[in-house]
């Protein structure tokens, strides 16, 4: 039985085209769907999926971080996730969490909006991940690692958040770093 990566849909642009020419590069040497593959095992979920992944600028970072979460400024990695509730099957503070009341507005509103279901023979769409090259290079270059390793533990950290880790609690940030140093030690990447 053939194994079932996950599809990645890569889309670059930092708006030069040097830029993207050596993101090219580094993509071409590192395993970005294994890593996905590997993050998703590491966090139980094993069904087949589908993610978006774009790697782009700061300045386009910034700009989807004052529009999605009202913080002017350039970030490493946004995630953008399409699930209604967590994939993962984790404590709940370790989990996002729907605001409160937005699920009984939901179950309020679902006689009048049909729920959307993804059909059983395809790949459940766990939403997107925005990475800023620039930042890539920075942190790696601050904490003395490499950007390929630096690129691979944001991939990672993007795609726990897309399945339902988030790190605004110790005990998620805790999990989500356990389970991103994990993955990249058994590939063989070193910080």
């Amino acid at each position: 039985m053939q194994e079932q990566y996950p599809q990645i849909e890569l889309s670059i642009n930092t708006g030069h085209d040097e830029q993207n020419a050596a993101i090219e590069h580094v993509l071409d040497s590192c395993q970005v769907d294994l890593v996905v593959k590997n993050t998703l095992q590491a966090a139980g979920v094993t069904e087949p999926a589908i993610l978006t992944l774009l790697i782009t600028s700061d300045d386009a970072i910034r700009d989807l971080n004052r529009q999605y979460r009202q913080q002017d400024k350039a970030t490493d990695v946004l995630s953008f996730p399409l699930l209604d509730k967590p994939l993962v099957n984790a404590p709940v503070d370790q989990l996002w969490m729907t605001p409160e009341g937005e699920e009984e507005d939901q179950a309020a509103q679902e006689g009048s909006r049909p729920v959307f279901m993804t059909p059983p023979e395809l790949p459940t769409n766990l939403g997107d991940i925005v990475i800023s090259w620039p930042t890539v290079l920075r942190q790696a270059s601050e904490a003395g690692h490499s950007s390929t390793y630096e690129l691979l533990y944001l991939i990672s950290h993007g795609v726990l958040h897309l399945v339902g880790y988030d790190d605004q609690s110790e005990a998620g940030y805790s999990a989500m770093v356990n389970i991103q140093q994990s993955v990249l030690e058994a590939m063989g990447q070193k910080a």
